[in-house]
């Protein structure tokens, strides 16, 4: 051997200890199960094994294999691991349509098995993956999909609600009546179609958010006195006035009553309806005037005392002097006018509420509109635009819409401005 060969020669590989040599067959292995767990053609027995015995990133391999045999999928639901049970939860809901009684009892009684296991998941991730996956189906059991519907979840119930085919109108009913959380009122607004009756039941939860949807819903067959109710609470509830306004199966007098509430913007969408008669047409147009001839005033200079008056009594007489009227003008900035519509809605004298108003005090002014029957929401504006309290002297609503003070508090502020409570 020449001396170019000797140095040429490879360094021997370092000799390996028994736990390292392990932890290369480990690693090969795994990765050898991670290469079976995916392919459908390894076989069900070949399946059922590394279901069993592979760690949890074969076992979610498995879980989402379609080869992988029924009394596998009926393992995997068990499964200690959520990613499994949510792979194999997405799988067995594709796996639905194509099963058939007939084909092989054993097989479809063991698919169905592992489906009620998996409604059944203590985590919410995988009752809410399977909701999701079978939404839409209907070859799914009933008592699954009522199962879910009934979920005190709303990301698991409200996607069966809003969509699942299997659903009554009398179990959509029923759901309504056991007090189902908000969401879920609103993902059954949302269905295609919502008949009569189950349009009444929401309606009469006075949900916001669920009527809003309703409203919203083209496919909503609603009333005429549904809707009527649903128009007279409407006037002091903002988030119903646009869906109102769109709706196509408004009736004249319907019409007319939501022109008297809804703002100038939506009196103009209600007037370029095709569908209105002549006398609705006019009485839309004086509507609209009207508005625009309030909107310059709210928005300009601020009103002179006898204009401001003048305003308040055309609003009074027109069944306009509301708590919405008054939301209005305060967030406006407009005080002589904010002024004297809390004076006439509250029966207390202008000069009282001026007093009230310069004590630059919130608790007398939230009293005030306490013993007016309006709103916290209107206290609260003109606390912001009219007294322009700096931030920590405001007293906000309790809990999004509740006053803030007990009433013996509130009788007691308005005591102290002679008005009897």
């Amino acid at each position: 051997m020449t001396p170019r060969d000797s140095n040429s020669r490879a360094p021997a590989p370092e000799a390996l200890d028994g736990r390292s040599a392990l932890e290369i067959l480990e690693a090969r292995t795994r990765q050898a199960q991670d290469v079976l767990a995916r392919r459908d053609v390894a076989g069900p027995e070949v399946l059922h094994y590394l279901a069993s015995q592979g760690a949890p990133a074969t076992r979610a391999a498995v879980a989402a294999n379609p080869g992988a045999s029924a009394a596998t999928n009926r393992l995997l639901a068990d499964d200690a691991e959520t990613e499994v049970r949510a792979e194999l939860a997405v799988k067995i809901a594709r796996l639905m349509p194509g099963l058939s009684r007939e084909d092989n009892a054993h097989i479809f009684a063991l698919t169905l098995e592992t489906l009620d296991q998996l409604a059944r998941d203590a985590v919410v991730r995988v009752r809410a993956t399977l909701a999701e996956e079978i939404k839409t189906l209907t070859c799914i059991p009933r008592a699954i999909i009522l199962r879910l519907a009934q979920d005190a979840e709303t990301i698991v119930a409200a996607p069966i609600l809003e969509y699942s085919p299997l659903l009554s109108d009398a179990d959509l009913i029923e759901i309504i009546a056991c007090g189902q959380a908000n969401e879920a009122l609103a993902a059954v607004a949302r269905r295609r179609p919502v008949n009569e009756d189950v349009s009444a039941t929401i309606a009469m939860s006075l949900d916001i958010p669920a009527i809003a949807a309703l409203l919203t819903n083209p496919d909503a067959r609603i009333r005429k006195d549904t809707l009527d109710g649903i128009i007279e609470q409407a006037q002091s509830v903002s988030d119903w006035h646009v869906p109102l306004a769109l709706r196509a199966d408004l009736s004249a007098r319907a019409i007319r009553r939501i022109a008297g509430f809804v703002g100038a913007a939506l009196v103009e969408r209600l007037v370029a309806r095709h569908d209105l008669s002549d006398a609705t047409r006019q009485h839309l147009a004086r509507e609209l005037r009207l508005r625009v001839s309030e909107s310059e005033i709210v928005a300009g200079a601020p009103a002179a005392p006898g204009r401001a008056a003048e305003l308040v009594a055309k609003a009074k007489e027109q069944g306009r002097l509301d708590a919405i009227f008054l939301e209005q003008v305060a967030q406006s900035g407009n005080r002589e006018l904010t002024l004297l519509a809390l004076a006439e809605l509250s029966g207390v004298p202008p000069a009282t509420v001026r007093r009230i108003l310069s004590a630059r005090n919130a608790k007398p002014i939230v009293a005030l509109v306490w013993h007016a029957h309006l709103p916290m929401r209107a206290a609260f504006k003109i606390q912001t635009a009219i007294m322009r309290l700096p931030a920590h002297e405001l007293l906000p609503a309790r809990g999004g819409t509740g006053f803030p003070l007990s009433k013996e508090e509130m009788r007691w502020h308005l005591d102290y401005f002679a008005i009897a409570g």
